[in-house]
């Protein structure tokens, strides 16, 4: 009689891949029992639709697998064609596309009963989802997070968010006759923490030389961290990818394949169709990501509601200058950066408009090189590999020089 073989267990990597295919499974299941789902920005607060169990999916989770898998530039000019300018972001033409057509085989998801809009991220946000709601006559719950010129979030501004947020929940009951439970949410808030503090001291690691892991690793997990921070199989997940991290450090090794002479800060959101030529072209060089406050963005820390608030007003986008320019030089001098890498995008005008002046005093206080490259989150025709590879060239030429003492 043949022994039933044990399986091994699962590394993290497959566990985060099996929370994304059951979250989109878990909507188009909702669906089909008459249940409402929603279309939800990435930094809405989670916690809201956790808590009372309303299925949501993210458009810009699915803008950034469309144009990863080469579906951008149709889907872009769809919306184009449809009056819509290429000047606005290539993540919002491709979900109006998607709203219009209603399928992409790159990455199909439920049409929404709502959307959830919140504009820490940009006030592009703001007419993007209002399209929607007024295309597909759905309501449109939105949450105002100002941008912040201040280096702390003052407490008039935690009583303001405060009172969206808590509107956004009696609405939210409204369009879905569910009850929001204070027990429930306080569990909720316990699980995204664990899995904040998880994703987080993942990232950290990048700290270590070498590194354990290819910066561009990131990039493609934080998806998880994006659309089911409060789920308990994520919390494992990331806790997994620590532990696999920590012992990748204890053994030497590295998701990186090459060696790791150099150390770079990317800058910005990814460029999504040419991730893997970005990433050959640094491994040309044996440079390796090891900074980034992209990823970052989706680990939000707090203890309390009203921390929850402050957390929410701290994503990139929606901070000071001197606290943007904080968090970029906190990382290189944690990282050991030898270098910066900064991707001037053409979608997220609010990212890149103070890029140049960033990436002066960057350079100030850090003393290292940086380099910029045009490029764009989804839409392939705004970067040029050319233009790219020859950016990589000399910033490697630079950092070479930095090490032999020949500065530049």
């Amino acid at each position: 009689m043949q022994e039933k073989t044990e399986q091994a267990p699962k590394k993290a990597k497959h566990l985060l891949r099996d929370i994304v295919s059951r979250h989109y499974q878990n909507a188009w299941d909702a669906k089909e029992k008459g249940e409402k789902v929603g279309w939800c920005a990435s930094n809405f607060p989670q916690e809201i639709c956790e808590t009372l169990g309303v299925p949501v999916v993210y458009p810009e989770n699915q803008a950034a697998a469309i144009s990863a898998k080469g579906a951008g530039l149709k889907m872009c000019e769809h919306s184009e064609s449809n009056g819509y300018s290429n000047d606005i972001c290539a993540y919002a033409r491709i979900s109006l596309a998607y709203m219009d057509l209603k399928e992409c085989k790159e990455m199909d998801m439920p049409q929404p009963d709502f959307v959830l809009c919140c504009n820490n991220i940009c006030n592009q946000m703001i007419k993007w989802y209002e399209n929607i709601a007024r295309e597909l006559d759905i309501p449109m719950i939105f949450i105002d997070i100002p941008y912040n010129t201040e280096f702390e979030t003052s407490d008039d501004r935690v009583k303001y968010i405060r009172a969206q947020f808590d509107d956004a929940i009696v609405q939210l009951e409204e369009i879905t006759g569910k009850t929001f439970s204070e027990e429930r949410f306080k569990e909720v808030m316990e699980i995204s923490q664990r899995s904040s503090k998880a994703w987080l001291g993942a990232t950290e690691y990048t700290k270590y030389t070498p590194s354990p892991l290819n910066g561009f690793d990131l990039f493609n997990h934080m998806a998880v961290a994006v659309c089911a921070r409060g789920k308990i199989e994520t919390a494992i997940a990331f806790e997994l990818l620590e532990k696999e991290y920590e012992q990748a450090v204890k053994d030497g090794t590295s998701t990186y394949r090459g060696e790791q002479d150099y150390r770079v800060l990317f800058e910005g959101i990814a460029c999504w169709p040419y991730l893997r030529h970005k990433l050959t072209t640094l491994m040309k060089y044996n440079i390796n990501v090891v900074g980034t406050v992209y990823a970052d963005a989706f680990g939000v820390i707090y203890s309390n509601v009203e921390e929850m608030m402050k957390a929410y007003s701290y994503v990139p986008n929606a901070v000071s200058f001197e606290r943007a320019l904080n968090m970029r030089v906190k990382v290189v001098n944690k990282n050991n950066c030898d270098g910066a890498v900064i991707h001037t995008n053409r979608s997220c005008k609010m990212w890149s408009g103070f890029m140049y002046e960033l990436e002066r005093k960057l350079r100030e206080e850090t003393d290292i090189p940086t380099v910029t490259f045009d490029g764009d989150q989804a839409d392939p025709r705004n970067f040029s590999e050319a233009q790219y590879d020859t950016r990589i060239q000399g910033l490697y030429e630079v950092m070479e020089a930095n090490r032999k003492g020949d500065k530049l």
